[in-house]
């Protein structure tokens, strides 16, 4: 099990997926490609004397929503109970951390890898259902104006927190309602690709090319 709330499976002969998958009949965790990965979670008020919001639910929720969404470079989320950040929520493209009150302080731009850098405070929501829908406003205003491989904490850097809380939150330019039709109709045009190859395109796709000794 990963910090990612993945299950990992290490060492599969790839001759071996089709019949793996079949039996898993489970959605891929998007580890790979440019996309919405999996979303980090502590265990939130539900489970933890600290928490101050269902950290858990809102990241299923998330998850569930925006799942394997292609991006111009990957988004990993994260959702944090209180501000003790347990799920490093403050360090990644999109993070959602509870605050008093039973609201949401929303980040956007971190990173925790080479370069770490904390994310911006975009705002302060509510409520989840307004998490949810900043979320994807934010998620698609990136998606058309981030150049390709350009990660969130770049893009925030080029672009600026003002600039972009005054269209996401603010709508101020009056395109809200557009970003949110656009990434509706992502969401509903989603498909899992490992879930379509349990039966492979051809006969050799998952061969091995490597003769044994």
């Amino acid at each position: 099990m990963t910090g990612g709330q993945r299950i990992d499976l290490l060492g599969v002969p790839k001759e071996q997926l089709p019949e793996v998958w079949k039996d898993l009949d489970m959605p891929s965790g998007y580890a790979y490609g440019k996309s919405f990965r999996t979303v980090k979670t502590c265990v939130g008020s539900e489970f933890c004397r600290f928490g101050l919001g269902d950290s858990t639910g809102l990241g299923i929720t998330l998850e569930n929503t925006y799942k394997g969404l292609e991006s111009p470079a990957k988004l990993k989320l994260a959702v944090a109970g209180c501000p003790r950040n347990c799920s490093e929520a403050l360090i990644k493209d999109v993070g959602f951390v509870a605050v008093e009150g039973a609201r949401w302080e929303m980040y956007v731009g971190g990173a925790g890898g080479a370069h770490v850098r904390k994310g911006d405070l975009l705002c302060t929501l509510d409520t989840e259902e307004a998490a949810i829908h900043i979320t994807g406003r934010f998620i698609q205003f990136y998606r058309e104006n981030a150049r390709w491989l350009e990660r969130t904490y770049t893009f925030m850097e080029r672009v600026g927190v003002d600039e972009v809380r005054a269209v996401v939150v603010d709508d101020r330019d009056g395109i809200g309602a557009e970003l949110d039709e656009r990434i509706k109709q992502s969401v509903d045009a989603d498909r899992d690709p490992w879930q379509e190859a349990v039966e492979p395109k051809t006969a050799n796709q998952f061969a091995s090319v490597v003769a044994s000794a």
